[in-house]
């Protein structure tokens, strides 16, 4: 078997990140960008639930650790950022 290509993700506190899969990282990276791209700001619980629901079946591993993991280090990048202040968490395309 093939050894996967791994991404180190940031963390946008500084925290240590942490190594997964190239494919699994675009696939979420592109889920969350294409969502913020069509619909604006979105509360991260609601973007959260949408995209196990959607890509779970499908996916190997536990969609929501890989999801939580790619959003910190869009954030980290600085593609998309938290909206201050808004509870629920609320996430957005950097401008």
């Amino acid at each position: 078997m093939a050894k996967s290509e791994k991404i180190l993700t940031l963390h946008p506190e500084g925290k240590n990140g942490v190594n997964i899969d190239v494919e699994k990282y675009n696939t979420l990276k592109n889920y969350i960008l294409m969502a913020l791209k069509e619909r604006g700001d979105i509360a991260f619980s609601h973007l959260f639930e949408e995209a196990k629901n959607e890509l779970q079946p499908s996916f190997e591993g536990k969609v929501g650790w890989y999801f939580v993991s790619v959003k910190l280090d869009l954030e980290a990048r600085g593609i998309i950022e938290r909206i201050s202040n808004k509870s629920p968490q609320v996430i957005r395309l950097k401008k």
